[in-house]
């Protein structure tokens, strides 16, 4: 199947941001919506408590296997919500830098939280995403 995503730049916004602002998939195109991406193993166990980065490569790795069974990749991403469990914005910034180094030159829009607490015990990232293919 082909990439249905267009990313959309804004020349009226600043374009120091590592995301377009907007993405469009056409009519037709076959929706893919993707449950959070959480950092577990194939046993379901929560993998490197306490280290942000470690958590977010797992999470890209498990995003990426869920879209591959659903016959896509990260390049059909149309947009992510990462969340990072802390206050504070040092673990925001380096969980990102994870997801959007996974992404490369496809940096679809994406928002970026601070929450309170995630669903599985010592879970500090997950990613959710929704994509399109034609």
């Amino acid at each position: 199947m082909t990439s249905a995503v267009q990313l959309i730049r804004s020349s009226t916004l600043t374009d120091t941001v590592e995301y377009a602002y907007a993405a469009t998939a056409p009519a037709d195109a076959r929706l893919i919506f993707l449950a959070g991406s959480c950092p577990l193993d194939d046993g379901g166990r929560t993998l490197a408590p306490g280290d942000v980065a470690a958590q977010a490569h797992r999470v890209m790795l498990n995003l990426e296997i869920a879209l591959a069974d659903a016959g896509a990749e990260l390049t059909d991403v149309v947009s992510t919500r990462v969340l990072v469990a802390t206050t504070d914005r040092h673990d925001l910034v380096t969980a990102w830098q994870v997801v959007r180094d996974a992404f490369g030159d496809h940096d679809p829009p994406s928002t970026l939280l601070g929450v309170t607490v995630l669903g599985y015990p010592d879970q500090l990232v997950e990613v959710e995403a929704v994509a399109a293919l034609i």
